[in-house]
């Protein structure tokens, strides 16, 4: 920083350097810490604090958090971060991790969204890395669900310098933000083993998993809790016989697949566990078109509107959802992805809070799905 003329008097050189602080931030919304401000201008720590202080006084600054400065103050040479986001598709889960992040980036001021959609496809997520790469995005959020093409997504991004966040689905070299499969698996699962106690004396007749083969293994630990956690609560699940079906695709495609399955096998109590809410809403609907509902018992991951819908319908055999609140990744996403490139000490895994969601406490936590 440019050194203060010893001539100027007290008042305007504090002034000056209330102007070094305020220019100490590159980006607009940039959030530092006071280590940080001392560095980029060398100033006397207690000088910093002081200033600060005045600076947050006179609304020239703000607190972002515990320890934490953001400038209000916009300069000529500061930028918009540019950050990518790679949608999944058009399902609930997904809009609701887009529009969280839409408003987190209003809200911060300083970030810019490259917004594209995978579609549900390989080939559809391998051409939006191109896309984003040539719009000159400082990292990318991807969310796609082919496992096979991570490591292709992935080093391309990489290659480019540019970090990437993998949200859901692991990609390699980058880090990772979304559910703790295991522990969502086994929520369901107990829940389940309650349940069957409850209303069928724990003598459930099969276990059916709607799977997610494409997505890999850590996907794969939804279905492995799920059967451990119906262990815990259920001393018959070991002798129960399971099926498992691939759960690939829309919430029509789900339902033929279960519809063809459930043609070929006699009527039997079934303990649904799925890897998603589409895979659990289209068992529920297929068992019931075919004058089984009572048949039937659904658990779902992920907590998404259609579940919390389902879950308000009067006589749903959907058990429950374990919720992953993705309306509140956003501002998560974006503290994370701004932590990365201001090159903070971040970790290489970020779990969402998990929830056991049911038709006695849906409206609770989610009063204004209706309003």
């Amino acid at each position: 920083m440019r050194n203060i003329p010893p001539e100027f008097s007290d008042g305007a050189q504090s002034v000056l350097r209330a102007c070094q602080i305020l220019r100490a931030f590159r980006r607009e919304g940039e959030v530092l810490v006071l280590s940080d401000l001392v560095h980029r201008t060398g100033l006397p720590k207690t000088t910093v604090f002081r200033l600060l202080q005045s600076l947050v006084t006179g609304g020239l600054a703000e607190r972002a958090g515990r320890g934490e400065y953001r400038s209000l103050v916009r300069f000529a040479h500061m930028q918009q971060i540019r950050l990518g986001f790679a949608a999944q598709t058009d399902s609930d889960f997904s809009r609701a991790v887009s529009d969280g992040l839409t408003h987190a980036a209003a809200a911060h001021g300083g970030v810019q969204m490259i917004t594209v959609n995978n579609r549900y496809s390989a080939r559809e997520a391998v051409r939006n890395v191109e896309l984003l790469i040539r719009e000159r995005v400082e990292l990318v959020m991807e969310f796609q669900t082919h496992q096979r093409v991570a490591p292709v997504v992935a080093s391309r991004l990489l290659e480019a310098d540019i970090p990437v966040i993998a949200i859901e689905i692991p990609h390699p070299g980058a880090t990772y933000f979304g559910a703790n499969n295991y522990q969502a698996g086994q929520i369901a699962g107990r829940a389940m083993g309650r349940w069957a106690r409850e209303h069928w004396n724990g003598k459930a007749d099969q276990i059916l998993l709607l799977e997610l083969p494409i997505a890999g293994p850590l996907l794969a630990l939804r279905t492995t809790g799920f059967l451990d956690g119906l262990r815990d609560e259920l001393s018959t699940a070991d002798s129960i016989p399971s099926v498992r079906l691939d759960g690939k695709g829309t919430l029509e495609q789900v339902l033929g697949t279960v519809r063809k399955y459930l043609h070929k096998v006699k009527p039997r109590r079934t303990l649904v566990g799925c890897v998603n809410d589409v895979c659990a809403i289209a068992a529920v609907r297929a068992f019931e078109e075919i004058g089984r509902g009572d048949y039937c018992a659904a658990a779902g991951q992920n907590g998404t509107l259609g579940a919390r819908q389902e879950l308000r319908r009067a006589g749903t055999r959907l058990v429950g959802s374990v919720a992953y609140f993705p309306e509140k990744y956003g501002a998560e996403l974006v503290k994370l992805a701004l932590g990365i490139l201001q090159g903070k000490p971040m970790p290489q895994a970020v779990f969402v809070k998990h929830q056991w969601l049911t038709p006695a406490n849906v409206d609770l936590l989610y009063p204004l799905d209706g309003g």
